[in-house]
């Protein structure tokens, strides 16, 4: 008798690549698991593969269906090593390899000199002299911290942070998340589009109106897709002319007025606060961190070609990109520090600092200062202008980032840019034709906007926070316990200082009972929201979280 001879046919290439998602689960759940409990390697890693090695528990790959933030032929390619260096170090330094990365930082460093950041300056200065400066050094140097761990995560894991936000939290969430980055977006858009619109009419001596302002600025959006289809250098150049206006402006005006040099140093060094100042403090901090910027960055690094699977590459480029992003942000340092000693040096003391905002500026500069070879005035509103549109421009940059990310939408660069503009040009159209009527409205109106940024930070803050310090997200590049606990305290003094410009702002602003009801009951919702994101980041208690919702799925 024949036996019976059966042979099992070879896997398929489907069955051979195991399912992402099933994958990922496995792994997730075997993260934190004894070596009993993960399946031994079959043989172990060679030298060069340990080297290389760099996502063991990473995300799937990115289908051809998912949205990205660059194609492969849209980024810049950098040469992998050059003579003499071996496939594992990590390549020696190279002045044309940090040319072939400078770009990101700056265009991540313009978020730190949109017209808010100017008005918070100008106020700074003018209500507390040179007293605060120092606090502008050590919140230029908390913000260069947070969007380096924004770089980390975008270089180590080839993704943005809106990308792993639709991976990391269930739908609910996702979707809460995406809300809240799209609102911080808007309210960010109109304060830059608003301060576009101020320079506009600076410049026209007041024949443009507000509202004419707003639609000139929303035609940058068009500038943006001409720039970005002849490539990012391009885009990059254009962003660079933009800072480089901002910078001559405000040093001219920085020589032109004569700032006390002793005073500026002793403010730098020496830290100084009073109770006088707390608000204008609280100002200068919160400003420092935009929730749109966070995840911004986390895309702009992926324009260069970086294989994230490669450890020594990934460690190249983060070097790079430090190097790069603190070059561009001590010049936004040097951009805010003129704008506050030019303000200090005229108007502190005085009757004006009290009511000095960025719709009357230009005239207080105009009539302390004068004309002069070229009027102060035209200089105020030139360096406004460069601020307003670049900062806009990157917001229509964000934008599109931001609504891919989470929504994984695959949209022709026209279409996203203009639904992304759409978003803030409609609400900013709003806001010009009816606030355009006095300095003391849009004065309101940018104090609610800066609340609603104060509300959104936690929402790009904490998702950053917990997915570096997950191995199976960042691999080798995860941070460290030190380095983990260090950002959280960043993050938790930014957000209790976020936290007092709110509670100042609605003591003073909530009246009536259905009112205060009302904010109640926001704020208990805000506050259960931010402490899921918190206790979701600690892998304990998430996958009790997680436990707890399967147990609920199946009993259903």
């Amino acid at each position: 008798m024949t036996p019976l001879n059966i042979s099992l046919p070879p896997p398929s290439s489907s069955t051979a690549r195991t399912p992402g998602i099933f994958s990922f689960l496995s792994r997730l759940a075997n993260a934190d698991a004894g070596p009993s409990c993960r399946n031994p390697p079959m043989l172990p890693p060679s030298k060069e593969e340990e080297a290389n090695s760099l996502l063991p528990h990473k995300f799937p790959e990115l289908d051809d269906d998912e949205e990205r933030a660059y194609e492969a032929s849209e980024k810049i390619a950098v040469p992998e090593a050059e003579d003499g260096e071996g496939d594992g170090d990590v390549p020696r330094f190279s002045w044309r390899k940090l040319w072939l990365f400078t770009g990101p930082g700056f265009l991540m460093s313009i978020a730190f000199l949109d017209p808010g950041n100017l008005e918070g300056d100008l106020q700074a200065g003018a209500t507390a002299g040179y007293s605060l400066l120092w606090l502008l050094l050590w919140a230029t140097a908390m913000g260069l911290l947070i969007q380096m761990l924004s770089a980390r995560l975008g270089v180590a894991t080839g993704r943005h942070l809106a990308e792993h936000c639709r991976e990391e939290y269930p739908t609910l969430a996702r979707l809460s998340l995406w809300f809240m980055a799209e609102v911080a977006l808007i309210g960010a858009d109109i304060q830059e589009v608003i301060g576009s619109a101020i320079a506009i009419k600076i410049l026209s001596r007041g024949v443009l109106p507000l509202w004419a302002g707003v639609v000139i600025t929303a035609l940058d959006c068009f500038i943006f897709l001409f720039l970005e289809n002849y490539g990012v250098r391009k885009l990059e150049a254009f962003f660079a002319v933009l800072i480089a206006t901002m910078a001559v402006s405000f040093a001219w005006m920085f020589g032109d007025t004569k700032p006390s040099l002793n005073e500026l140093l002793i403010g730098v060094l020496v830290p100084k606060l009073s109770s006088k100042t707390i608000k204008q403090a609280v100002g200068v901090v919160g400003c420092v961190i935009m929730p749109h910027n966070v995840y911004l960055h986390s895309a702009l690094v992926q324009s260069r070609t970086v294989d994230p699977k490669k450890k020594n590459r990934v460690q190249e480029a983060l070097n790079y990109y430090l190097i790069e992003s603190a070059a561009a942000l001590l010049v936004s340092f040097m951009i805010n520090l003129f704008v506050t000693t030019v303000f200090a040096k005229g108007f502190y003391g005085t009757q004006e600092s009290s009511i000095i905002g960025l719709e009357n500026a230009g005239q207080y500069l105009e009539h302390k200062y004068g004309g002069g070879l070229i009027p102060i005035l035209y200089v105020w509103g030139v360096g406004l202008l460069a601020a307003g549109q670049s900062s806009t421009i990157t917001g229509t940059y964000a934008g599109q980032f931001i609504m891919g990310g989470f929504l994984n939408l695959k949209l022709k660069k026209w279409l996203r840019a203009l639904i992304t503009r759409s978003f803030a040009i409609v609400p900013t159209m709003v806001v010009a034709l009816f606030f355009d009527t006095s300095d003391a409205s849009l004065d309101v109106l940018n104090e609610w906007l800066n609340v609603l940024q104060s509300v959104q930070i936690p929402f790009a803050l904490i998702p950053l926070l917990t997915l570096v310090s997950k191995e199976h997200v960042m691999g080798d590049f995860k941070i460290s316990y030190s380095m983990k606990v260090v950002t959280w305290i960043v993050a938790a003094l930014l957000i209790i200082i976020n936290g007092y410009l709110l509670l100042d702002f609605f003591s003073s602003e909530v009246e009536g009972i259905l009112f205060a009801v009302l904010v109640c009951l926001i704020s208990s919702l805000y506050v259960a929201f931010v402490a899921y994101l918190i206790l979701r980041g600690f892998d304990l208690v998430a996958k009790l979280i997680s436990a707890i919702c399967k147990g609920f799925y199946e009993f259903m």
